[in-house]
Parts: structure tokens; C-alpha cells; sequence
């Protein structure tokens, strides 16, 4: 796979810098004053530093209110079962608890959502058949 480049706006870059690097364990790249670079899954991620972020536009999903802007990871079903769980038991508020969507469907998933630090979201997603990532049915 090709790696992508993401940036986004954070107002508290150290606290996005610890919570990134020391919670969910991503490896930090090159940084700057107001920049630093992570690996996320061998994608190059950067947190810019802003002096305001402004409210954090939503989507209403499964009742729930999705932050329109957000970004992360799908992973193994057993790695996202046990990151959520480390999550947990370190006392996460998840904005998103982790909930599984489509229960017995080809679609099924698994997705919870974390705020950091700085006014970002992140996504963690799980498919029970990762084949069917794109599947429209």
C-alpha cells in the first residue's frame, strides 16, 4: 500500500504529542515547533499547531454524533478488541464507546472514537470480514 499524508489542527501539541505517542503508541517522526510527524500504520499523520480550533462539525450516525472531521485506523479485530480494552481499563473517555454496528451482517464492525488532546478525533475500526471494507452490500 502506498502511504498517504494526513495533517490536522490541534491546539495543545505537546498534549496531542503525549497522548499519541505515549497512549496509543505511535512512533514520532520529524518535528518542528509547531509541527511533529507520526507513524500511523507506516502512514506519515502531522499535528499542526493552531492558535484556535473551531467547533467540531457532527454527523448524526447510529444516533450518535460523529465528528464530520476525524481520522484513524481499521484494524485487526483482535488488536481493536484489545486496544479497547487497554483504553478502558487506563479510564479513556471515549467520546464514542466502542460498539459493534451490523451485528451478523456482511458489514459488521467494530468502531469507538477518542478525542485528543488539542481538539482532534480519531476513529478505530474493526471489520469481522475485512474483505468486505468496500463491499456496498
Amino acid at each position: 500500500m502506498t502511504p498517504f499524508h494526513l495533517a490536522f489542527p490541534t491546539t495543545d501539541l505537546e498534549g496531542t504529542r503525549r497522548y499519541l505517542e505515549g497512549v496509543l503508541g505511535f512512533t514520532v517522526g520529524r518535528t518542528a515547533v509547531r509541527w511533529v510527524d507520526f507513524d500511523i500504520a507506516g502512514h506519515q499523520v502531522t499535528a499542526h499547531l493552531v492558535d484556535s480550533a473551531g467547533e467540531l462539525a457532527t454527523n448524526p450516525v447510529d444516533g450518535r454524533a460523529v465528528p464530520a472531521f476525524h481520522f484513524g485506523l481499521v484494524m485487526d479485530w483482535d488488536e481493536w478488541q484489545a486496544l479497547a480494552d487497554r483504553l478502558d481499563v487506563a479510564g479513556t473517555d471515549f467520546r464514542i464507546e466502542p460498539t459493534i454496528r451490523f451485528r451478523g451482517q456482511p458489514g459488521e464492525q467494530g468502531t469507538f472514537f477518542v478525542n485528543i488532546p488539542g481538539g482532534a478525533v480519531m476513529e478505530f475500526k474493526t471489520f469481522r470480514d475485512r474483505a468486505k471494507l468496500f463491499a456496498t452490500e
